[in-house]
This record gives structure tokens, sequence and C-alpha cells, in this order.
């Protein structure tokens, strides 16, 4: 798959050749048929690369070792901290539906008018004009603002996000580690407190049949962790006591924490398929599995890719390789 080394701008060159127009992304994806024209294109060749690399950078690390933190990294956090404060800033309102609180379209038309400057602020100079590009994949990372809902579809607009600052050549492939641990821990973060405080919906979820009902790369991601960790097997997250001692080490059982927190009942319940991977051996088998699921589930349905946009960075055109 292609590694970030092997995108441009993260090689040797400081910044990517001049002769980049950049463009604002648009839908491509209208009709169930035009699938196959994203299963081939560069795009998703770039996208899933990203995700595979990221994959392997945090295989066998806790979110608490050592790890590099470059400006940007720093810059980016900053820009979620702004995201979070807001929420505290929009309270949700009294309203009769418990779910699908309003004061969310409050907050997201606060992004929505602020989003490019946020990018501007996190890309050098020489870069600018990429800004109105990159600052798409932000605003569509956060949730729906006429649905007030939030599933893979968003996440997977945050990855294309970082995956294009990357293309763009301002996070390089010694900030992986820090892209996972630091910027997308700190995503998740604000993206669980968006989904309490406002009560967003599921998007698209398969209630009890999908993995969970808003996130799926902290399962990929967070499995690679626990690859050939001495003491915690799969089968070991269902168990409070591990989640409870251990989940500030790892994505995975962060997950599984905020699952308990906020679902009732017996875990073999209400998340079925988390309590059916418990039963796998490895958690490199886990990891395999996962992303394999996330292939099928997220990436190959239409009602998750409809919404996603294709610009200069990920283009719809097929792989030129």
């Amino acid at each position: 798959f292609t590694s970030l080394l092997h995108l441009p701008g993260t090689s040797e060159e400081v910044a990517p050749p001049v002769q980049q127009s950049f463009m604002v992304p648009k839908k491509e994806i209208n009709v169930v048929s035009d699938m196959a024209k994203w299963k081939r294109s560069q795009a998703y060749a770039d996208y899933m690369g990203f995700i595979l690399t990221l994959n392997e950078g945090v295989r066998g690390k806790k979110l608490t070792c050592e790890y590099k933190v470059s400006e940007p990294i720093e810059k980016l956090v900053a820009l979620l901290n702004t995201l979070d404060r807001w929420i505290d800033e929009t309270p949700p309102v009294d309203q009769p539906s418990r779910f699908g609180n309003k004061a969310f379209r409050t907050w997201y038309a606060k992004l929505d008018q602020e989003a490019e400057k946020l990018v501007s602020a996190v890309i050098p100079k020489h870069l600018a004009d990429a800004a109105p590009e990159v600052a798409v994949y932000l605003k569509e990372s956060v949730g729906n603002s006429t649905r007030i809902d939030y599933g893979t579809g968003h996440e997977a607009a945050f990855a294309a996000f970082l995956c294009c600052l990357c293309k763009i050549g301002v996070l390089r492939v010694d900030d992986q580690m820090a892209i996972v641990f630091k910027v997308f821990n700190r995503y998740l973060e604000v993206m669980r407190k968006l989904q309490k405080t406002y009560r967003m919906e599921p998007a698209g979820s398969q209630g009890v049949w999908g993995l969970d009902d808003f996130q799926f790369l902290p399962f990929i991601w967070g499995s690679s962790q626990l690859i050939d960790h001495p003491s915690l097997e799969p089968r070991h997250f269902v168990d409070e006591k591990v989640v409870n001692e251990n989940h500030k080490d790892f994505m995975f059982l962060e997950c599984i924490l905020f699952i308990t927190e906020m679902k009732t009942g017996p875990f073999a319940e209400h998340s079925n398929q988390l309590w059916n991977i418990s039963a796998v051996p490895s958690w490199s088998k886990v990891n395999q599995g996962l992303i394999r699921m996330y292939k099928a589930e997220c990436l190959e349905k239409f009602p998750v890719i409809q919404h996603f946009k294709f610009g200069s960075l990920l283009p719809i055109q097929p792989v030129t390789s």
C-alpha cells in the first residue's frame, strides 16, 4: 500500500511542487454504481494507505509512551482545544426531544464560519492556498448539523483531513505516533463530549450488529497497540477491572470504557460484535479482522461513502501507479 513516505511532500523536499492547484472538494458518489469509481480511486488508495501506515506505526505502543511532538501536531491539538471550548460556550438548550439537541447547530455554525481560519493557523504561509480544500474535511468530521448525528463517515473525514495534511507535507512520517496518540485521541475526546452534550444520534448505525455506534478507527489502531502484549489478551477487554486499570494506555480500552458509561445492561447484548471479538485468540487476528470489517462495513457502504468529498489531494481519478 502507499505508505506516507511515498506521498508527495513527505520526502526530502520542504515544500510540495508549486504547480499544485487546490480545489474545494465535492461529492462524486451519487448512485450505488459510483462505488466502483471510489474503490478504484487514488483517494481510496491513499486513504487506506494512510490508515495502514498508522496501524503499523502504533503497533505494540502505549498511549503514554515517548514520541516526537512537532509544531504542527501542537497546533492541531490547539485547534481541537478550541472546538472543545466552544462546546462549553454553547450549552444544550431545553427542548422536548431527548436526542439531537439543537444547540449543536449553533456550535456547528461557528465551526463552519471559522474552519478555514483554524486550518490556516496550522499550515505554513506558502501553503495558504490549500486551506479551503483541507478545511472541508475538518467541517465534515464533526457530524451533520441538519440531522444532528455522527458516525463513521464523519470519523473518516477527520482521517482524510489528517491524510491531506500529510500530502501537503505539514505532517511527516516521524509524526505517525503523535497523529494517532495526540491528535486523533484528542479528536475522540472532543467527539465524545459532543455526543454526550448534544445527545447526537448515531449516523447509519447498525444498532447491536455494528461494532460501535460512533467510531471505528480507534478499535483498529487500538488493537494494533495491543499486539504482542505480554498479558492482555482479547478476552480481557470485557473485564471491567482490566479496563479500569489499563484504559489510559490503550485506545481500544478507552472505547470500551466509553461504551460501558453510555450503555446499560449486559455487554454481550448491547455490543454483540465486540463481545464476539473478545473470543478471538490474538490481537493480531483482531486487528486483521477489524481492517477487513472496516472496508466492508464502512468504506464499501454507499450510505457512508456518498457523503465523502473529493478534491486535488484526495482525487476520484483512478490510481495512477
